[in-house]
């Protein structure tokens, strides 16, 4: 894993990263951090969000995604589904969600570039050192970089 610090919409919309991934819950609220970001940004990335079922745990581990042109260059936006809600207190990341998520990124963007924050480390409470961890493991030998907010 490389890590920068900087803005990964940004980068995202600059061309550095050919795949940008944030942690979404199943509510399809992206109401809060970067995921609010992302659907005043990228649109269609939000869409791709609301066409998945509300409240489903089904979609823990799984993804959607919206591809983007910026610019003439062609940008994924993918909402990976790594907790089931966002209210209450506590841990609300799913660890296994995220080891599963990131499975599926890879097996659909093999040989991109792909940056993303720190997912599940921010407002779902997660512990970043079991999440680099699962995320290396996942993401082994390919182009992936870890965008820490500079602003």
């Amino acid at each position: 894993m490389k890590r920068i610090r900087g803005d990964l919409l940004e980068l995202g919309r600059r061309g550095v990263f050919d795949v940008i991934v944030h942690g979404c819950n199943c509510q399809c609220v992206m109401g809060a951090g970067i995921a609010r970001a992302i659907r005043a940004t990228y649109p269609a990335a939000y869409q791709a969000d609301r066409e998945t079922q509300k409240g489903d745990r089904g979609k823990l581990g799984s993804t959607s995604e919206a591809v983007i042109d910026v610019g003439g260059h062609e940008l994924t936006v993918v909402n990976a589904y790594t907790q089931f809600d966002y209210r209450g207190r506590g841990v609300k990341v799913d660890y296994e969600a995220v080891g599963a998520a990131f499975r599926a990124i890879r097996a659909r963007h093999t040989g991109r570039r792909i940056g993303y924050p720190l997912i599940g480390a921010g407002l779902a409470g997660g512990d970043w050192d079991i999440i680099e961890a699962i995320i290396d493991e996942e993401l082994e030998g390919e182009d992936h970089t870890l965008v820490e907010f500079d602003g």
